[in-house]
This record gives C-alpha cells, structure tokens and sequence, in this order.
C-alpha cells in the first residue's frame, strides 16, 4: 500500500474519529464502488422496466418523452443537495445524522425512522419486481403458472440470497456493484441495439415518444399523467446509498457526493435512451396497457419468444444486482442508527461480524422486515381479490413518500441552521454549491412536498394508508422508548477519543484473531 494511501485512510478516519465514531466498518471502497451502489440502487432496469406498465398505462408514450426528463431534473437538483451535505457530514448515519447535527437529535430520530420505512419499502420493491419477472420467466422453462403465491415464494429465496452475499462482506458487494454498474450499461446497449435493428416491422416515428393525451385509465389526463410519474420517481431512489457507506469508502468528502450526484445524472441519461427504443417498438399500446406486464409484452412482441426472453433473462440479472446494493444500504442505515441506541434492540443491530466486517444482524433484519411488507400485501390481497390497486405499485409509493421526506428534512433543517447562523460557509465540506445551495434546496423541498402528496392519492391511497399507520407507530414509539432510551448520536456525547482507538484497537486484534482481513486504516 502506496504512503499516499495510508495517508488518506489516516485522514478519512480521523475525520470520522471527530463525529465521535470509531472505524469498525472495512473502508476498502474506491470512488468508482461508492457510485456504483447508488447507481446499481436507482437501476434504470429496475424501476424504469418494472413499473414501465404503470407510466404507459396512465401518461401514455408522452410519459416517456416528457415525464422521466421532468422527474430526473427535479431529482438531480435533491441529489446535489444531498452531496452537500455528505460532503460536510461524512458518516454512515447520513440523513440521520445530518439531521441530528443541524437541529436536534429528535429531529434525527425522526429521520431515521421515516428513511427505514422507505428503505423497507424499496427493498421490498426491488425484490418483489426481480420476482415479477423471474417467477414467469422460470415457469415457462419449468412448465408451472406464475401465481401471486410463486411469486411471493420467489420473492423470498430473492431475498435470501442478497442476505447472504452481503453477510459475508463487503468486498464481494463491493465487485459485484462495480460488475453491476458495467453489467446495467452493457444491458441497456444489448437492448437498445436489438430492438433497433431487430424490431419486428421496424420502429415507430420519433414523435411518438413525445405523444400526450393518450391514457388508458378512466381518468383525466392531466391527472393520469401526474399518477404515471411513479414510474420514473421510483427509479430515481436510493441514492443515499452512497453516503450509508460513506465509512467504508475512501476520501468521501469527495467521491460519495459525486456518487450520489453521478448516479441520478448517468441514469437519467441511459434510462431516457433505453426507454426511448422501447417506447418506439410498441405495436399496440392498449394491448401493453393492459397486459400482466407490459414490458415483457412490449419485449415479447417486437423481438419474438425466444430472443426476447433471453433479452428479459439478461434484465432480471440486472434488478437482481440491484436488490443485493438496496440491501447493502439497508442494513448499513440500520446498523449507524441503533450503534447510537436508536431501534429497540439496538446491540444486537450494531454489532459487527468480527470475521467478515459486516453488520451481519442487521442485515437479516433488512431481509425479514422487507419480506413482512410484502406478506402483509399478499395477506391483504388473498382476503380481497377484487383489489384494484397492484403490489408493485403499493411497495413503491411506500418507498418513494418515506425516502424523499427523509431526504428533505436535513435540507430543510440546513436551510434553518444556515438563517440561524449555525451552519457557516467553514462547515462546508469540499464539495458544496456555492451561493446556488439555497436555490437549490428550495426547489428540492418543493419537489418533495409536490410528489409525496401524487404518490398516494388514488390509486395508490393504501401507500398512503400505510404509510399513516407506520407514522402513528413511530408517534406511540416516541412516547414508549424515545424520550427513555435514545441518547442521540455519540458525536452529541462527548465521545472521549481514548474510547474511539480502544474500540479500533479491539477491533483489529479480533480480526486478526478470527482469520479476518487485516483492517487496513
């Protein structure tokens, strides 16, 4: 290792030694794996494939065309945001702990909450969507019919699997999310060039792409239009994930806010393109509108069975890697939150596998919420059959209000500490937006209000109703365990740094006592 190196892994851990932290997590992370997490996280084959049915079946091909350019210059202007505040605040608590710094630690407390229940409701998404296409795809080959429950029970083992890989550390997530970035971009060109060249009867005009007034749902479509923008919003989440590992990646002042910034950008750019050459192949958009998915129709019908389902083969692998990063940031977000005794049974969720560095426990407990999520949905469908709304849709919104209001409280707390004068221009971190920074917030915050009031009202109101009953919850745990047993974040406490090195030095020895990596720091 170059002195260079060390250096900086010096300086990366005495900065977080300041916030009161020691460093227990592996920090092994390059700036190229900080932006593949959040990229792999937002997965243009992920939410962008999977609700493809939802966006054309309300907003029409002009939901292409018009709505993903609009959702993705909004959300770039929440993640520049957000980087600023990675960049000032560089610990593995992120949303919390910027919150909990810039006012107080229930604010933060908040925070963390809300974020968890978005990161249930992405997990639980991303899953269930690899399951949606993986369920039918297996039972063409093994002769057996997709059914709610086959899916369910794919959605399980998907589950398991991300469990186990991110259980035995963070080096393998680590290649596997620098493979998926390079893996979503060779996918996205497979496609691209094969309906290009191969669509049957050739593409659709240009225009078509930029077609409005077409809905197939019996709502206005103005109204339509602004339900159908669940498709992109959803895409464009989890690129938080790049500062839930923020203590495991190397200089992150720097790189986890390109990261998080970089991820939004490329795949607005890869996604437009993609959806751009589905969108034109669409021989029947009624008949897609309509289909059990839209997108293995739309496939189906422009490159034929078995090209085409080879074509879905290599997108399933692709929401899988996907689902694997969502889990990685999961568990992270939970294991900073309860080292600062935040969730009841908060030492077990903070405890670190001592061989792999992982916080192993928290991870199973990522895999097991998000599964309830889905169970309680499929519990709810099996009693009512008649249901209009669809899971997939259910899962997202719930992610989408949860993450977006936790991503906007910290900048709106720094608007309030920046007007109070208690966060100046030196609390900066190096990468920053000069005198744009409140512009910016300010439209990130309206952004936030304007799309979590769309993505639960009908028909997406049982998300909203889930999400109201998480919130009564979360009142009653105020009441029942925070005010008695949250002492905020360490950095609040007055963490002696003699405690900070004790907990590293212990770390080492057991490490190294384990048969572990060497902890290189």
């Amino acid at each position: 290792m170059s002195a260079k190196h060390v250096h900086s892994l010096d300086k990366d851990k005495h900065d977080l030694n300041k916030f009161g932290y020691a460093q227990e997590l592996m920090r092994s992370m390059g700036g190229f794996s900080n932006f593949a997490i959040s990229f792999s996280i937002i997965s243009i084959l992920t939410g962008a494939v999977s609700l493809y049915g939802h966006g054309l079946s309300y907003g029409g091909p002009g939901m292409m065309g018009f709505g993903w350019p609009l959702v993705a210059l909004f959300v770039m202007i929440v993640a520049a945001s957000m980087a600023e505040l990675a960049s000032a605040i560089p610990t593995a608590g992120a949303l919390y702990h910027w919150a909990s710094i810039l006012w107080n630690k229930r604010w933060g407390w908040y925070t963390a909450w809300i974020n968890l229940i978005g990161q249930i409701g992405i997990v639980s998404g991303i899953d269930y969507s690899v399951a949606l296409f993986a369920d039918p795809l297996l039972g063409d080959l093994f002769g057996y019919e997709s059914t709610l429950t086959t899916t369910l029970i794919a959605f399980a083992v998907i589950l398991l699997t991300h469990g186990i890989f991110n259980h035995i550390g963070i080096r393998i997530v680590a290649r596997l999310n620098d493979f998926s970035a390079w893996y979503h971009i060779a996918v996205v060109a497979v496609l691209v060039v094969s309906l290009a060249f191969f669509t049957k009867g050739g593409l659709n005009a240009f225009d078509y792409l930029f077609k409005v007034g077409e809905t197939f749902q019996d709502k206005p479509y103005m109204f339509a239009f602004l339900i159908g923008l669940l498709q992109a919003q959803w895409t464009f989440t989890g690129f938080d994930a790049s500062a839930h590992t923020i203590e495991e990646t190397i200089n992150p002042r720097v790189r986890a806010p390109w990261g998080i910034f970089n991820a939004v950008a490329y795949s607005f750019v890869f996604g437009f393109i993609m959806l751009a050459f589905v969108t034109l192949s669409i021989k029947d958009a009624g008949a897609a509108a309509g289909a059990d998915n839209a997108f293995i129709y739309v496939i189906g019908q422009a490159l034929g069975g078995t090209f085409g389902k080879v074509v879905l083969w290599l997108v399933t692998f692709a929401m899988w890697f996907c689902g694997m990063s969502s889990i990685t940031s999961f568990s992270r977000m939970m294991y900073a939150f309860s080292r600062d005794k935040g969730m009841p049974g908060s030492r077990h969720w903070a405890q670190i596998s001592k061989k792999f560095r992982t916080p192993a426990k928290a991870i199973w407990l990522a895999v097991i919420l998000s599964f309830l999520l889905a169970l309680v949905d499929y519990v709810i469908k099996q009693a009512n059959p008649d249901a209009t709304y669809t899971t997939i849709a259910f899962l997202t919104a719930v992610s989408v209000v949860g993450l977006y209001v936790a991503y906007g409280i910290p900048i709106l707390l720094k608007l309030i500490a920046k007007r109070q004068g208690r966060f100046l221009d030196k609390h900066r971190g190096p990468w920053h937006l000069g005198k744009y920074s409140d512009v910016i917030a300010v439209l990130a915050l309206i952004w936030i209000v304007f799309i979590s009031v769309i993505m639960v009202i009908p028909p997406n109101e049982m998300a909203g109703y889930a999400l109201g009953g998480m919130i009564v919850v979360l009142i009653i745990m105020d009441y029942a365990y925070y005010r008695n047993n949250f002492p905020g974040p360490q950095a609040a406490l007055g963490t002696s740094i003699e405690e900070i090195l004790r907990k590293e030095r212990e770390l080492e020895q057991s490490n190294s006592q384990d048969g572990g990596a060497p902890f290189k720091a």
